[in-house]
């Protein structure tokens, strides 16, 4: 068990997560409940899978955690290209969207290579 706080990529999932925040606000008001509701569980998802993983107490348990925290990843990406689609972001901030995204999953990947590394010694 570790302390999710300080992994770094909790850090960055956690600001992408206030991001996408404060993206959602400026939807329309009839996507509250639709893509703005959608988007904020996913991406919110993906620090709290991460928090609990690391509480796990066997690397398999959190290695289960960071795939469905990946999971959440591509779903948010997904959904930040249909909000950008349908004229709710525009292209710069679907771009930094994206490249946070992209940041988020490929530090997941990496973790879990190193998890994976230690537990196969």
């Amino acid at each position: 068990m570790q302390d999710f706080k300080r992994l770094d990529v909790w850090r960055k999932s956690h600001a992408l997560t206030l991001n996408t925040y404060r993206v959602t606000r400026g939807f329309p008001d009839d996507e509250r409940f639709g893509l703005v509701s959608q988007m904020r569980r996913c991406v919110a998802s993906i620090p709290c899978n991460i928090a609990e993983g690391a509480g796990r107490s066997t690397p398999r348990d959190f290695l289960r955690f960071l795939d469905i925290a990946m999971g959440s990843a591509q779903e948010l990406e997904y959904q930040c290209l249909l909000s950008c689609d349908l004229g709710y972001i525009d292209a710069d901030s679907h771009l930094a969207l994206k490249d946070s995204i992209d940041e988020v999953q490929k530090m997941l990947i990496g973790l879990q290579r190193s998890i994976r590394k230690r537990d196969d010694q």
